[in-house]
Formats: C-alpha cells, structure tokens, sequence
C-alpha cells in the first residue's frame, strides 16, 4: 500500500470528483471536434476554380498485398548512419503484406534491451529507426541492393519525458520524514526560486515499454495541391516523382502513463514489446483526431493531466455493456443536475418563509462550497472545474439572502457585512429548533475535524500550512458534510411537517445520489469517498420515511404559505398585484 503522504488522500477523492464531472464532457468534446475536422477537410480544402486543367493527382508509390521487408534498429543518435552495427538491429522482418488484413500481415516480437551506456540512464534519449523496403532491397544506402524509390521509413523516440508528479512536491510541516515509508524526495528539498516559495519544476525520462508501428491502408489519389490539412503532414512525399510512400505511424494511444517505466541509475534491462501491422484510414484519422482534441482541451484548461488516461483506461478495462450503460446514466446524471438547480432557484426566488426550514444550514453550505472552491484554487485545478465551484459559491450565498436579512454596516471605517433573522423565522419554533440542532451538532462536528486535521497533519504531506487547513477542511465536507442536513431533519421531527421543503428538486438531487452509488461501483475511487456516496442514501431515506408518515396534502395551501405545488402559485388568469407582492420575501 502506498503511504499517505505519496498518494494525497484528499487529492485523490477530489480528483475521482472531477472525473465523474468532467467524463461526459469530455466524450461530448471529443465527438465535437471529430466531426468539424470531418467537415474540415470535405469543404474547406483548396477547390478547383470552373475551367482551369485537371488537378495533378498524387498516388500512393506501393500496391496493395505488395509484400515488404522491416528493419527495427534502436540507436541513441536521431538520424541512423551505421547499418552494419549488428548491435543495434533489435528486429528484422520479410515477406509482410502490405494493406492485408490477417495474421500474416501482422508480426510481434518481446524483447529486452540492456542499456549499455550511463547517458540512457540519465535522461539521454533512445531512438527506434524502422525502415520497410520492397522485398529483397535493404535499406542501407551503401549497398548494391538499395533503391530509393523502394525504401521508406520514419523515426521515433523510445523515452518521453515529463514532469514530477506535484504530490512529490509536498512535505512533512512538522519536519519529521521518519513517518513515511520512502525517503523525502529530491523535489520536496529542490532549490528555490526567486521570490518564491515553490521549488524548480523537475522533468523525468520515461522507457515507453510498447511501441506498435501501423502501416495506414491508404490508396487515395490527392490532388497535388488540394491535401485534406488533416492527412497533409503525415504524407512522406518522394521529391522526384510527387507520390507517397506508404505512412508509418507509431500507434501510442493506448500507452498509459502508468505503464511507462522511469529511467535511473538502477535500470539493468529494459522491457520492449514490438508490434507491426495494418490500421484503417478511418481508424488512424480517428486516434490523431482525439488526441487533438485532449491537447486542445488541456490548452484551454478544461482538461487535467492524467484524465485522459483515466478515460482510456475505461475503454479497456471497462465491460462494453456496462460502459454503454455508464455513458447512459451520465446523461441522465446532467440532466437531474441541471432540473435540481432549476427547481432548487424556483424555490429560493419563489419563498415567502423561513418557517420550517434551517437557515443554519443555508449559511453551513456556503461555507462547505466556499471551503471546496478555496481547495481546487489552491491544487491549480482545471478553469471549468473552478468555474462550476464558483457559481456555486455565488449562488449559495445567493441563498442566504433569501434566508436572511443582509445589512452593509457603514458605520466603522470598513463597511460590513451583517446578518439578521427574517421574521419568518425567528418568530416562531423553527429557530429554536434549528439551535438545538445545530449545537450538538457542531460538537460531533468540531471533534471530528480536529481529529482528522491532526491526522493529516502527522501522516500526510502539504505543500503550506494554508494547503493543510484547506485539505483538512475540505476532507472533512467531504466525509461528514451529510451532518449539516440533519438540522432540517430534527425541524422536521419537531414541527411533525415536511411541507416546506422542496420535494422537487429533492427527487432529483435523490436521483443523482442513485447514480452516484453506480459510478462508486463503476470508477475507481478510494475507500472513503465510496463510503460518502452511500451516506447521503441514508439521509435522502430519513426524508421519505418522514414524508410517509408526515403526509402532504396537495390539494390545498399549507400553514407556512405553500401549496403542494409550487407551478399552482401562478395558476389563474386572475393574480392581482396583492398577491404577486406577497410572493417576496418578508
């Protein structure tokens, strides 16, 4: 098991939030820029004017089922001088089919490479030089057998390098590193920079231990000028004749960053897992085109590093009837979410009493919200993500000024922001209630979060005591937010009513919760958010047991001014302007 301190409990739980968030999103992305490309290249490529000569077509050099001969050297120079090294031909194939499809056509080989020389293991860079040629050439140019127009091939790097993973960044605050199971890290101790108080970002090389080279089944005749721009820079045109070879493409798309191996000094052998084969020109334009789109979306922000495997990773490891049914019920998931906001704003605007509801937990659940923003500014979370908190925040606190009477106080040199009961509620039981409530609450609530800050401050690492308050707080909505909903549910056992609460957008926020238990069953997630997916069942089922035996009658206009209906308030030709001023709030 991984230590705390390495794996960032709380970053874990808000990053499998983003996920369920961002999934739907991010496929309606995908498909959006798949078909404008599509549309892309069939209307916007360069047109023939009315009466000009026939384009000058460019065709593809080889023929279909032309049988070619590969040559696989791995070498740590880019461009590959030497073909007599016998060191560095890591495979040799013949006879391989061209544009076939069966077994015949496709070829694999695992093989292990040893690193013979210290700069491999210190970020220096390996490459893989293939070369296919017609049956019987070879591609050295220094051999009697070699033909230029016979020979083609495209080279590629077998390391990538990225950078260090942020949760390395972070440190003991107490100064004590004896808690965790590894050593602090190089980055935690890096240098500072200038004025600042993060340290220098460090790059990492990476073993890519898969390398699948595709030969793109594509017979097209192109006009000579008119390339569609999607196809143009991965055409190998010969420079005397204006054809092109056939296009070599390394298929990395399914090559998860976890599956990469890091480079260091303690390396002795390298796995590598060779692949050669056809792919469709559909299904090539298809991975260039999501993965423009992932790198678009991480452009503009709308996409964290890592999401996109997390995706992928879906697609295979996933059963497909369970991922048809997953992609089903995130659409349904947007859609309760968009009617729960919509009906909980209709019943905020439409309010004309605080009798019966808690005004506490009004003003709780900004600060959970103002708590979860706080957080994901603070872990450089993408801008959508931020941008969906902070209309939360805005419209939570939209929702205290409809619980309560908010004053600006000018009188001290800084105006301030003050709070007052509304008559509603104050004037009656319900914030007597809802004192009580709140309370004993607080007590189990204070206990807990300093029980969890004390923990998280002995075994897990922070990049600031700021970060540490933050993830404490934030952990603890996460894992205890259900008790700020019991307060309403004490009012209710009190006043032995539901009749004021908004059932509608309760169904749909009870509906989400349902989803929410099959995405806990669906996507990876540590323990502990699964578990606070399931307690909020719980309270969504005290709720109907009390609407049960604390039935409702619909068909008339309730003792706090509601009627089972709220569409009923606008029924009527006939709403004089009385009643629309007893619509606000007192």
């Amino acid at each position: 098991m991984a230590p705390p301190a390495e794996g960032g409990g709380e970053g874990r739980r808000q990053q499998q939030q983003q996920e369920q968030g961002g999934f739907g999103q991010t496929i309606t992305g995908i498909i959006r820029i798949a078909v404008f490309w599509y549309f892309a290249s069939k209307f916007f490529s360069p047109k023939r004017a009315p009466g000009s000569d026939p384009p000058v077509l460019i065709s593809n050099l080889f023929q279909k089922a032309e049988l070619l001969d590969m040559w696989l050297f791995v070498s740590e120079n880019e461009k590959l001088n030497d073909f007599s090294n016998d060191g560095a031909l890591v495979w040799h194939e013949t006879n391989i089919p061209y544009a076939v499809w069966g077994s015949e056509a496709t070829r694999t080989l695992s093989y292990t490479y040893y690193p013979s020389s210290e700069s491999v293991k210190n970020n220096a860079t390996l490459y893989a030089h293939v070369f296919f040629t017609r049956s019987g050439y070879h591609p050295d140019p220094n051999d009697p057998e070699y033909l230029p127009l016979a020979t083609f091939a495209r080279t590629h790097p077998l390391v990538t390098y990225l950078p260090k993973s942020t949760a390395n960044k972070k440190r003991s605050l107490l100064g004590d590193d004896s808690t965790d199971d590894h050593p602090p890290t190089q980055a935690a101790h890096a240098p500072l920079q200038d004025h600042d108080d993060t340290p220098l970002e460090e790059w990492l090389s990476y073993w890519k231990p898969n390398l699948t080279i595709n030969l793109v089944d594509d017979f097209t005749r192109y006009p000579h000028n008119g390339v569609p721009p999607n196809i143009a820079p991965y055409l190998n045109i010969e420079p005397s004749s204006g054809n092109y070879f056939p296009t070599i493409y390394f298929n990395e798309f399914w090559l998860l960053r976890d599956k990469l191996i890091p480079l260091n000094e303690t390396v002795t052998e390298l796995p590598l897992n060779l692949e050669v084969g056809p792919i469709s020109m559909t299904k090539w334009q298809l991975f260039l085109q999501i993965d423009q789109s992932f790198q678009i979306h991480r452009s503009y922000g709308s996409m964290i590093e890592g999401e996109a495997d997390e995706l992928k990773r879906v697609f295979l490891e996933g059963n497909p009837y369970l991922l048809a049914i997953t992609m089903v019920v995130s659409l349904l998931h947007s859609v309760f979410d968009f009617l729960a906001f919509k009906n909980d704003i209709q019943f905020w605007n439409k309010n004309k009493s605080m009798e019966g509801l808690s005004a506490k937990s009004v003003v709780v659940s900004f600060i959970s919200q103002l708590i979860v923003f706080l957080y994901l500014l603070d872990n450089d979370t993408s801008w959508m993500i931020l941008a969906s908190s902070g209309v939360g925040c805005c419209i939570e606190f939209w929702k205290i000024g409809k619980a309560m009477h908010i004053e600006i106080d000018r009188s001290g040199k800084i105006p301030m922001l003050r709070f007052r009961d509304r008559d509603s509620y104050a004037s009656n039981k319900t914030k007597e209630y809802d004192d009580i409530a709140m309370k004993y609450l607080s007590y189990v609530l204070f206990f807990l979060v300093a029980c969890s800050s004390v923990y998280s401050l002995k075994y897990e690492r922070h990049k600031s005591w700021y970060s540490w308050i933050l993830s404490s707080l934030t952990s603890c909505v996460y894992m205890f937010g259900f008790i700020m909903m019991c307060p309403q549910l004490f009012i209710n056992y009190k006043l032995k009513s539901v009749a004021h609460l908004p059932w509608r957008q309760m169904t749909y926020k009870f509906l989400n919760t349902i989803i929410d238990d099959l995405f806990a069953f669906v996507i990876k997630m540590p323990t502990l958010h699964r578990l606070s997916v399931f307690r909020d069942d719980v309270i969504f089922m005290i709720y109907l047991y009390q609407r049960w035996i604390y039935p409702v009658d619909r068909k008339r206009v309730n003792e706090f001014g509601f009627g089972g209906e709220d569409d009923q308030l606008t029924d009527g030709a006939g709403v004089s302007a009385t009643k629309e001023d007893e619509k606000k709030t007192n």
